[in-house]
Order: structure tokens, then C-alpha cells, then sequence
């Protein structure tokens, strides 16, 4: 990947479209303003044709004079970017359908009218002195010669790159090369990547597309987006650095503090099995893995915790093993031999089954006092 990549984040357009989830006023800015600060190149603010508060909180964030070029969306109608010209936005996205199926049965038009629309509206936007995206909906559906076409009629027409949508989430990455590079080499114009998660594949898709030739990629925070989601901005992010050796320069050590605040800003919780962020990803529990980690934390984690904002953890449960409990006593102060650590692995996986669960270190530290015979007076100390 030699060509320069962009992140445009959608999390508060497409990440606010996930059913159930609305972002207040406030939220809004605050996420845009992190964005912002950690180094995301554009944000797709909203929809400005929705009026209200959504046409208000854009104007807002474009007055923030963010380091960040703040985009609109807007559907290839006149109407739609008289709003969003009107929040004093730079950059517009020009969406419509490219699939026969949204063509004939959503839009219930032709062909025709979508390439009538598509320069319609980006003259418009142009004659407005717009950066414009026009958006391929439903990209991965589309006939090939008619995306071509609808590609060639964007650029002609003056738009600035084109939006590569699999709105299905039903491209494999193998596909999604094939199928952006072909575009890119004969349509000529800079594509963006807009994934979706329905098959688990998004960010993996994206990173294809990317490698294909696109140049920019659309995410959200924490996958965030309608129905199973969007490729995850920390995802793409660190996949990029430590698989592609592709280095956006975002900072990513606020990660995490960012997957929060919009956590809870959505009403969602980060699972803690997450990629990149979840807490999980640097706790460790079988004997083996933690045994490794205690030696080089390279054997089983690929960048440090604290790279995304997390902690490394070793956690003391069924599958632990000695060098797990002699590293935590160490940590409690407490030398235990060899001997001891063998006779207080039992105990430990027992209470652990018993519990369904990991151990918390006072329950540890009781279980070594049994194990030692030593009295603990009630709520006391030994």
C-alpha cells in the first residue's frame, strides 16, 4: 500500500443509524472533537436534509474549525445540498442506489434517472465549490458495466472520489480486490471503502479495497452501524500499522477512552472480547500463554496495552499455572515456593470451577492463608 490513506469516520452518520442508538447535541461534538484531536482525516457529521437539531449540531461542528474536514450527507437531490451548503460544510457525499434491485425496487426509477441525478447534483455541488464523494450504494450488487458507467459519470462530472459500498456486507476480500481494482483501473478515480460487518468480514474487506487501490476508508468507532455494523475505526487503524505497515499517525493510545465515550453515548457496552480495544485482549489466563507473557510479552500480544489506552492483565482461574501464581504473589508482596505454588494451583482451579469464574486477588490471597494454615480473624488481617 504506497498510496496515501484517508480515514473518513461515520460513526455519528451510519454509526447513528444503528436501531436504537441517537446521539445528543453534546455527544455529538464531544465525539467529533476526539475524532478530531486523534488524527481521523474527515468526519461525516450527519444529514443536514433532516433539519432540527441535526442541520444546528453540523453547523456547530463546522464552527469548532476542527483539524479534520467535517463531510455532509446527502441524497442526489437539490434540496439535500441547498442544507448542507447552508451548515457551511467544505464536503459533501452524494449518495444514491447502483444495484438494479434498490434501482428498480427502492428508488423504483431507471438507470438513466440514477446517471441523470448523479450529474445533476454534482454540478450543483461543484458549481458550489464542494469537495464531493458520490456514493456507490449497494456497489457489490451492482452490474459491473453499470458501475463503470455510473463511475465514469461521477468523475466526468467533477466528483472528487467515489464511495465503494457493500451496504449487504456480502463481498469476501478476495472479491472486493478484484472488484475495486478493476474499477480503479479503468474508471480512474479515487475510491473510498464504505464495509459492512453482516458476515463478520468489514474491516477485513476494507483492508482489501485498500490494498486493491482505494484510498479512502470509511469506519466507525467500535463497528458501530446499521445491523451488524461497519469496519471499526481502531480495527482498520491498527490492522493497517502492525499487519500492512501502514502508519496513519492516528493517536492511538486514546483509543479505548474514545470506544467508551461512544460506548455509553449509544447505549452499547464494549464486549470485553473486542478487537483492539476490548479488556480481554491482554488478559491472560491459560498457563501456557501467561507463562509466555511473564517471559516477553511479545510471545503473545503483538503491540503493548498501553498502545490502544488498555492494561496488560494476568488473570488467575481454572486453566492458570504456576508461573501465574508465583508472578501475583510477588505482586501481593508474598514469596511462595515452588512447592507451595504446585499445592495452591489445586485449590485455585478448584474454587475457580466452583466459582464459574476467574479469582479476584483477595479470594487469592485467603486461599494461600488456608492453604498455609494460617487463622484470618473475620473481616480481619493475617
Amino acid at each position: 500500500m504506497n498510496q496515501k490513506i484517508l480515514l473518513d469516520d461515520t460513526t455519528l452518520r451510519d454509526g447513528e443509524q444503528t436501531a436504537g442508538v441517537v446521539f445528543t447535541n453534546e455527544e455529538k461534538i464531544q465525539i467529533a472533537r476526539m475524532l478530531a484531536e486523534i488524527g481521523v482525516h474527515q468526519i461525516e457529521a450527519g444529514i443536514p436534509a433532516m433539519g432540527g437539531d441535526e442541520k444546528e449540531v453540523i453547523k456547530a461542528m463546522v464552527d469548532l474549525d476542527l483539524p479534520a474536514s467535517i463531510l455532509a450527507w446527502n441524497r442526489a437531490v437539490i434540496s439535500d445540498l441547498h442544507a448542507s451548503l447552508d451548515c457551511g460544510v467544505k464536503a459533501v457525499a452524494i449518495s444514491i442506489s447502483a444495484s438494479d434491485i434498490h434501482i428498480q425496487t427502492k428508488l423504483q426509477a431507471t438507470r438513466q434517472w440514477v446517471l441523470d441525478s448523479i450529474k445533476r447534483s454534482v454540478d450543483y455541488a461543484k458549481k458550489h465549490h464542494l469537495y464531493v464523494s458520490v456514493n456507490a450504494e449497494d456497489a457489490s450488487r451492482a452490474d459491473p458495466d453499470f458501475l463503470l458507467e455510473f463511475a465514469q459519470t461521477a468523475k466526468e462530472h467533477g466528483a472528487d472520489r467515489l464511495r465503494y459500498c457493500d451496504t449487504l456486507g456480502i463481498l469476501d476480500p478476495f472479491d472486493t480486490y478484484e472488484r475495486v481494482k478493476a474499477l480503479i483501473d479503468v474508471a480512474n478515480i479515487e475510491v473510498e471503502m464504505h464495509t459492512h460487518n453482516d458476515f463478520g468480514m468489514a474491516t477485513a474487506n476494507a483492508l482489501a479495497g485498500l490494498r486493491a487501490g482505494a484510498t479512502y476508508v470509511n469506519v466507525t468507532v467500535n463497528g458501530l452501524g446499521e445491523r451488524a455494523g461497519n469496519a471499526a475505526l481502531e480495527e482498520v487503524v491498527m490492522a493497517l500499522k502492525y499487519i500492512n505497515g501502514v502508519d496513519l499517525g492516528v493517536q492511538t493510545s486514546r483509543l479505548r477512552e474514545l470506544a467508551e465515550y461512544v460506548a455509553t453515548a449509544s447505549g452499547r457496552t464494549v464486549p470485553i472480547w473486542k478487537a483492539i480495544v476490548g479488556v480481554n485482549v491482554f488478559a491472560h489466563e491459560s498457563g501456557i500463554h501467561a507463562d509466555g507473557v511473564i517471559k516477553n510479552p511479545k510471545n503473545y500480544e503483538t503491540f503493548a496495552p498501553e498502545e490502544v489506552g488498555l492494561t496488560r492483565q494476568l488473570v488467575v482461574g481454572k486453566h492458570s499455572g504456576t508461573a501465574t501464581l508465583r508472578h501475583k504473589f510477588e505482586e501481593f508482596g508474598i514469596e511462595i515456593t515452588d512447592e507451595d505454588a504446585a499445592g495452591l494451583l489445586a485449590l485455585t482451579r478448584s474454587k475457580a470451577i466452583q466459582l464459574k469464574r476467574a479469582l479476584f486477588d483477595k479470594e487469592l490471597v485467603l486461599l494461600y492463608y488456608e492453604y498455609k494454615g494460617i487463622h484470618v480473624p473475620e473481616g480481619g488481617q493475617a
